[in-house]
C-alpha cells in the first residue's frame, strides 16, 4: 500500500478570469523508503505539489493522503500534528533560527512537541552526528557553511522519525560539491533510514539521484519513470 496518495489533486488561484490552475488534476503514489524527484520548469506547478502533499495548503479539489488519512478533511490542529510527526521538511534556503545553535535548531521540534529539554537535545545529538556534523553541535548558522547548514536542516527534519521528507529544491543554493553531498545523504534517508523522500529540483543531474523521476508541465504529471541509474 502507498504511503502517500493523491488523487486528482488540483490547486486553482483566483477566480474567474484570472484564475491560475497550479495543479490540474494530478494522481500519485508514493511508497516508503522510495526516493521521488519531481522535475520541471519553473510554474509547472512542482512545489505546489509538494505544499499540498505536506499539508502546507489546501487542495482546490482532489485530496491527498498520507497513511490512508485524508489531509484535506483535517482540522488545522490534526493537520499540525501531522506535519509536526509525520513529515520533515528541507527548504532551499535552509531556514534555520540565526540565535540558535546546531544542537538547539535541531532539537526544536521535539521541544515544540513537549519533549524534555535531555530527551531532545540527546537526539538532536544523534542525529547530527549521523549526518556527519558531531563536531559543530555549537555552531551558529553564520558559523557554518551553506552545505553544513543544510545538513543541520535535514537532521531537524528527521528529529521526530517522520515517514515523508519533502525537500524542495535542497540543492539550489548550494555548490556543486555540496549539492552532490546532500542528494547523497537524501538517497541515504531513503535507502538506509527508510524514510520516503520527494524532492522537488530542476537539475537533472540532481535528480539522477532519485530512483524515480517525476517530470511536469502546466500543472500536469508528464512522465513518471523508474531510474536505473540510480541504483547501486
Amino acid at each position: 500500500m502507498s504511503l502517500i496518495q493523491a488523487e486528482n489533486l488540483t490547486k486553482v488561484y483566483g477566480a474567474g478570469e484570472a484564475a491560475i490552475t497550479a495543479l490540474d488534476h494530478v494522481n500519485i503514489n508514493i511508497n516508503a523508503g522510495e526516493f521521488v524527484a519531481v522535475m520541471g520548469p519553473s510554474g509547472c506547478g512542482k512545489s505546489t505539489l509538494l505544499h499540498l502533499l505536506g499539508g502546507l495548503d489546501r487542495p482546490t479539489d482532489g485530496n491527498a493522503s498520507i497513511e490512508d488519512q485524508p489531509l484535506a478533511k483535517m482540522t488545522d490542529d490534526a493537520l499540525t500534528k501531522v506535519r509536526r510527526r509525520k513529515i520533515g521538511f528541507v527548504f532551499q534556503f535552509f531556514n534555520l533560527i540565526p540565535i540558535l545553535s546546531s544542537l538547539e535548531n535541531v532539537a526544536l521540534p521535539l521541544l515544540l512537541d513537549d519533549v524534555s529539554l535531555s530527551n531532545a537535545k540527546q537526539k538532536a545529538t544523534e542525529w547530527l552526528i549521523k549526518v556527519g556534523l558531531g563536531e559543530r553541535l555549537g555552531s551558529r548558522p553564520d558559523e557554518l557553511s551553506a552545505g553544513q547548514q543544510q545538513r543541520v536542516a535535514i537532521a531537524r527534519a528527521l528529529i521526530t522519525d517522520p515517514i515523508l521528507i519533502l525537500a524542495d529544491e535542497p540543492t539550489g543554493n548550494l555548490d556543486t560539491k555540496s549539492s552532490d553531498e546532500i542528494v547523497s545523504l537524501l538517497k541515504q534517508v531513503s535507502q538506509q533510514w527508510g524514510r520516503a523522500v520527494l524532492m522537488v529540483t530542476h537539475d537533472p543531474r540532481i535528480a539522477a539521484h532519485a530512483e524515480r523521476i517525476v517530470s511536469m508541465r502546466d500543472g500536469k504529471i508528464v512522465e513518471d519513470r523508474h531510474n536505473a541509474k540510480s541504483e547501486g
